[in-house]
């Protein structure tokens, strides 16, 4: 077997295993209450055509080469940097990978095993530093969404004594932590250099998609149209999200078990298969040098993810 043909085949397994794990995390997961609230809230708008007032490139401006190879993908890319909060620029994000690569490589080698592992090895080391983003990521979302009901009453209380919608953000901004304090800051900060608020929050909302986040741009953006009083229906909003982390726990209580079988189901055919190159490498590498082993290996990396699917499916009760 050529090595172009294992490397094709390890990026594939490798990308295919990273995709069964954000599923069964829930890293790209829509809803279709968030559909409908993305409706209300309003198509891409002026406030688009502003973003660069305030963009915050995470990307680095020295990787000029790197962003024109991405192309057209290089937004999605600095927006999940900026969703993550990255601390390193693309540059040294790039580096990092192609090091953590050449180095899973090389101790492969050293090792003596088998060739087509070392494709392989190279290829999930290199993945390494993506996943840590998307833990990043997913951390603060987590971390903004147990934030957002105080922040909510918080503005509320702001409005009932007087002040405006901005000067609410404003507090917000002062006696909130991060990450909840950054995001409404950088919404606040647009709106003083001219962007309407409404827009400067959808603008919030696509950098933290939070459901509950929705429920508050459109909230504003009715107000904004109709009029109402704004407070009440804060504090309504505060009260409904705090119910439902309430009913959230429960269900993560009830569904732990499941969660931890998912999660040694899918470990466990790759822990035995390392542990048997280790011990037998000749009994593994008829995987990769026999067409039905190539079939069988396969078939395995396709019912990992019809597996990790269908876990997910069964654990992930929506709220």
């Amino acid at each position: 077997m050529s090595p172009i043909l294992l490397s094709i085949f390890a990026f594939v397994a490798v990308a295919a295993m990273i995709g069964a794990v954000a599923n069964i995390l829930g890293l790209f997961d829509r809803t279709k209450a968030e559909d409908r609230l993305e409706i209300l809230a309003g198509p891409k708008s002026a406030a688009e055509e502003l973003k660069g007032v305030m963009k915050d490139d995470r990307l680095g401006s020295g990787a000029t080469g790197i962003k024109t190879a991405l192309g057209k993908n290089v937004d999605g890319l600095s927006l999940l940097f900026e969703q993550a909060d990255s601390p390193i620029s693309l540059e040294i994000f790039s580096a990092i990978s192609a090091g953590l690569a050449l180095v899973a490589g090389v101790a492969v080698y050293v090792s003596r095993m088998p060739v087509p592992v070392i494709p392989l090895a190279a290829a999930a080391a290199a993945t390494l530093p993506f996943l840590w983003l998307l833990w990043r990521r997913a951390g603060r979302f987590k971390k903004f969404g147990r934030q957002l009901p105080d922040a909510l009453e918080l503005i509320g209380r702001a409005l009932r004594s007087g002040h405006s919608l901005a000067s609410g953000l404003h507090v917000v901004v002062e006696e909130m932590p991060e990450p909840i304090s950054t995001e409404f800051r950088n919404a606040y900060e647009e709106q003083n250099l001219g962007v309407p608020i409404e827009y400067a929050l959808k603008g919030m909302l696509k950098r933290m998609p939070n459901m509950d986040l929705k429920f508050f741009v459109t909230a504003v953006a009715i107000q904004r149209q109709t009029g109402g009083d704004l407070a009440e229906i804060l504090d309504k909003i505060g009260e409904v999200i705090r119910e439902r982390f309430k009913i959230l726990g429960m269900i993560q209580a009830l569904t732990g078990e499941g969660r931890l079988s998912g999660a040694v189901l899918m470990a466990m055919p790759i822990a035995i298969f390392f542990a048997v190159l280790y011990l037998n490498p000749n009994y593994v590498m008829v995987l990769f040098t026999t067409e039905l082993g190539k079939k069988m290996i396969a078939t395995g990396i396709i019912m990992q993810i019809l597996g990790a699917v269908c876990i997910k499916k069964i654990i992930d009760i929506k709220v």
